[in-house]
């Protein structure tokens, strides 16, 4: 099929190159290879770049099947050509039966809709030109053409499931019901359109329901909740966060629990808040550390800019939370900025009695999430700042202040 390929592109007149890939698997009938499709390139006259693999070794390193390791290797190193070059696309021989094949793999192994549309004729920068032509046409082109190839002798081994499917289930499909493999195909096409309607649909709803706040996404239970199949919606919401649909299903079993549960995919972190689903990157789990700061910008574990003002006659008290001033007069320095910790407790502005923090937290109805990412600024022992909510009373503008201390948090 390959060198069907390279033969039509050469008769087209089409400007190509030609790449393989020697996964040192089949000793020399892997070396072999390489010499005919190096043979093949001189022929055409065309460019030809190879690489060696220690696939086993690298399958074994990264904790995968040979086979998902070649395929992994194969497409890097694609692509790595593709930026070298002036190539405008990769082009792989994959087939009507590969098609065929590849669908019936899917349903083996459990897919959803994603995996009926078969082996996609473009995805970017990746064309399959040869999917409409099934074997045995392209068998019969090489044949009245008189055309050389080299046939890989794995592909007659029964070792992998793609061969038993083509060896033995799709000769019991054609003898069944003959032009099988025809009518799947014509499936797969028909597969493709009802695809196209699903992602919009599924599009509308993650535009409606996926909300991003912050460093965090959510998702209204409530509105989740008016979408049936509901496990199907919450599946389509979460899986580019990392999370398995049986993951899904155990969110929806907690869905009605109380507010704290966390759920975790090998790239985020999900929490079951009152009435809503919070997500958030692992990378944006907090560290505890204390930092000791003097009068200058940190960015590190958050961005803080503090400077000394004057308080003048025009001056007026901020309100926001994010831009706060503090008598200076009653601060010592260094300042200690760390996260806040069960027991903390401050004076709340306006306050005259201490309040613990996790009292605070929940009058202001903060999610977990909020607040494992909380921060308070200390001078000594006191809090003077529950970052990004409150200061403490103790520290706050009087009259008789004549000088200020003014940090702004800045948000990302």
């Amino acid at each position: 099929d390959s060198v069907v390929m390279c033969e039509l592109f050469n008769k087209a007149g089409f400007k190509f190159g030609i790449a393989h890939c020697n996964f040192k698997l089949r000793g020399d009938e892997s070396d072999g290879d390489q010499n005919f499709v190096k043979a093949l390139a001189d022929k055409l006259d065309v460019n030809f770049h190879t690489i060696d693999f220690e696939t086993a070794k690298i399958a074994e390193e990264r904790k995968i099947s040979t086979q998902m390791a070649a395929r992994d290797l194969r497409y890097e190193w694609f692509e790595k050509i593709l930026k070298e070059n002036t190539y405008k696309f990769i082009a792989t021989a994959h087939h009507k039966d590969d098609q065929v094949e590849t669908l019936l793999i899917n349903l083996l192994r459990g897919t959803g809709i994603a995996g009926l549309h078969g082996i996609l004729p473009k995805q970017k920068n990746l064309i399959r030109p040869m999917l409409e032509f099934s074997r045995d046409h392209i068998e019969k082109y090489v044949l009245e053409h008189s055309i050389k190839f080299r046939e890989d002798s794995s592909n007659a081994s029964d070792k992998y499931l793609r061969n038993k499917i083509r060896h033995q289930l799709v000769p019991i499909l054609e003898e069944m019901k003959s032009g099988s493999i025809e009518t799947i195909h014509d499936n797969i096409l028909r597969f493709r359109d009802a695809e196209l309607i699903y992602q919009k649909q599924i599009q509308q709803v993650k535009n409606e329901l996926l909300v991003k706040e912050g460093k965090y996404w959510t998702i209204s239970i409530p509105k989740l909740q008016e979408f049936d199949p509901i496990s199907t919606y919450l599946y389509e919401l979460l899986k580019d966060f990392g999370f398995s649909f049986s993951q899904c299903e155990d969110i929806l079993t907690n869905i009605e629990g109380i507010a704290g549960k966390k759920f975790r995919s090998e790239s985020h972190e999900l929490l079951k808040d009152r009435d809503s689903l919070i997500i958030r990157m692992i990378s944006e789990v907090p560290k505890n550390e204390t930092l000791s700061l003097g009068l200058d910008e940190i960015t590190a574990p958050i961005k803080l800019k503090l400077k000394k003002i004057r308080k003048t006659s025009d001056f007026r008290i901020s309100r926001s939370p994010d831009l706060v001033q503090f008598d200076s007069s009653q601060i010592s320095f260094p300042l200690q900025l760390r996260k806040w910790k069960n027991g903390d407790k401050f004076y709340p502005l306006g306050c005259t009695y201490k309040k613990k923090v996790s009292d605070f937290f929940i009058d202001k109805k903060v999610n977990l999430f909020e607040k494992e990412n909380a921060y308070v600024l200390c001078s000594g022992e006191d809090i003077i700042w529950v970052i990004g909510y409150q200061i403490d009373n103790r520290f706050r503008i009087r009259p008789e202040t004549s000088e200020m201390l003014q940090i702004e948090f800045v948000k990302d």
